[in-house]
């Protein structure tokens, strides 16, 4: 089953990222100690993630683990 945009926006907020709102659907996230490490997500949470957006989320979550 394809992963949703719900997971992995449950993903960064478990992870301490903070979200900001775009336009329409957009969601950009972002890690409060370091604004550099940010992703933007695109699409309703029901939607399937695509995959370049699963792979940013896990180099972001990735990138913060290494910081730590």
């Amino acid at each position: 089953m394809p992963v949703k945009i719900r997971k992995l926006k449950s993903e960064l907020g478990k992870a301490g990222f903070v979200w900001e709102p775009g336009k329409g659907s957009h969601t950009r996230w972002f890690y409060p100690d370091d604004r550099s490490i940010a992703v933007t997500l695109s699409g309703n949470d029901g939607k399937d993630a695509k995959p370049y957006q699963i792979k940013e989320v896990y180099d972001a979550l990735k990138r913060v683990k290494e910081r730590k």
